[in-house]
């Protein structure tokens, strides 16, 4: 088994409120594992069921390569084969000792199997079976869903893109906040089993995720009657809420979002006919005189280096940030030392560091307490904590049932 010492990641010992809670996990790619990381984080006993093969993620490449690294921390892997009758009653034994089941395999695919909700809660009535799907139940649920095709039917894409260009977001939004309704789903019904004793069925999605995620703009139209616009040429809130270009070619995000900020500004540089100027009071006056401000920031900014508009902006104490590229946040003096990097062994052997839950529990944040596992690795352990004894392990490795790596 695979661990890292708790001196070597800020937050090993942080609390663990979901100890002794046991996870049957049925998934790849990223909203399966991202609602397992989540609760193998927290401290739940995570069990990746891994087909022989393993998971798919681990052979990933170019943008997904990173995958498996990012969403499968704190997790035992098992390895079977569901399609042998020795790996599906290894399954079967497994989950009726359980709490939780998540999966988000294509739909109708475990319950095809014997493993669905119905069949699984007949054994164990206190199951909570969370499904990780593309829609919930209606017209589309049959539908093959990816990240892309909900951001595009949900409204997201329109809005990231400029008009006629839609445009997914930079990440797996969807795909993780879906995990992570899954999550909210589990403790929720983990809650209300402590009061009846019994399971239920929980379902998370992301069409809905994504539905989820422009509720604002749409309960705008439902406001003002007016359709919003995509993001970069809709009509904004603020009045100063722009990148700015800086003289060592550097690029910075600066808010002047009210009417204090604005105040402090003018206090700080004492801008020509501006500073005190009752007919930019106000934000709403500050925007309809846009014309007459930003070439007045784009020129003061831009005669300053990245650096020194940040400092000035952290000085001041205006919203700011640099643009920032992901591979640039390993180097981050925030993260670096608030504890929001665990560190993780990659299949290759290499250390790396990878960012850890955005939270605290007790003032610290969620640690690694169990490195990132090989295909199998933990395969003998777990059927051993099932009950099977080494010769009948042997034996299921021996029909191919399970793969079990040599030590």
């Amino acid at each position: 088994m695979s661990t890292t010492q708790a001196s070597s990641n800020p937050g090993a010992d942080a609390p663990t409120p979901l100890a002794g809670i046991r996870v049957i996990e049925f998934c790849h790619m990223v909203m399966g594992p991202t609602c397992g990381m989540v609760l193998a984080d927290l401290g739940a006993d995570v069990i990746k069921i891994e087909p022989p093969h393993g998971d798919t993620t681990r052979r990933l490449i170019h943008q997904g390569a990173g995958f498996f690294a990012t969403y499968n921390r704190n997790k035992r892997s098992l390895t079977l084969d569901l399609k042998t009758p020795g790996g599906m009653a290894a399954a079967k034994r497994l989950i009726a000792g359980a709490d939780v089941v998540i999966e988000n395999l294509r739909p109708g695919a475990l319950d095809g199997m014997g493993l669905g909700y119905a069949d699984l809660s007949r054994d164990n009535p206190g199951l909570v079976y969370c499904a990780l799907k593309g829609f919930l139940d209606g017209p589309y649920a049959h539908r093959k869903a990816l990240d892309e095709v909900v951001q595009m039917m949900g409204g997201l894409a329109y809005m990231t893109g400029p008009e006629g260009r839609p445009l997914r977001a930079g990440a797996s939004v969807t795909d993780i906040m879906g995990g992570m309704f899954g999550v909210i789903g589990i403790m929720a019904a983990l809650r209300e089993r402590e009061e009846t004793g019994r399971g239920q069925n929980v379902s998370a999605a992301l069409f809905e995720t994504t539905v989820h995620m422009v509720a604002q703009h749409m309960m705008q139209y439902a406001v003002t009657g007016v359709p919003t616009g995509p993001m970069p040429e809709r009509p904004r809130a603020w009045a100063v809420y722009d990148i700015f270009r800086t003289r060592d070619d550097g690029q910075v995000f600066v808010g002047i979002v009210s009417d204090t900020q604005w105040q402090l500004f003018c206090e700080a540089f004492d801008p020509p006919d501006m500073s005190g100027d009752p007919e930019l009071a106000t934000n709403a006056q500050r925007y309809a005189a846009r014309d007459r401000i930003m070439p007045y920031l784009n020129g003061l900014f831009g005669a300053m280096t990245r650096q020194e508009l940040m400092d000035n902006c952290e000085r001041i104490g205006l919203p700011f940030a640099p643009i920032t590229k992901p591979e640039d946040l390993f180097d981050d003096p925030h993260l670096n030392a608030s504890g929001g990097f665990l560190d993780v062994t990659l299949p290759d052997g290499r250390p790396a560091r990878i960012p850890g839950l955005p939270l605290t529990l007790a003032g610290r944040r969620p640690g690694l307490h169990r490195d990132l596992p090989k295909i199998g690795e933990q395969s003998a352990e777990i059927l051993g904590e099932a009950g099977y004894t080494a010769d009948e392990i042997e034996a299921l490795a021996a029909a191919g049932a399970v793969i079990v790596p040599e030590t």
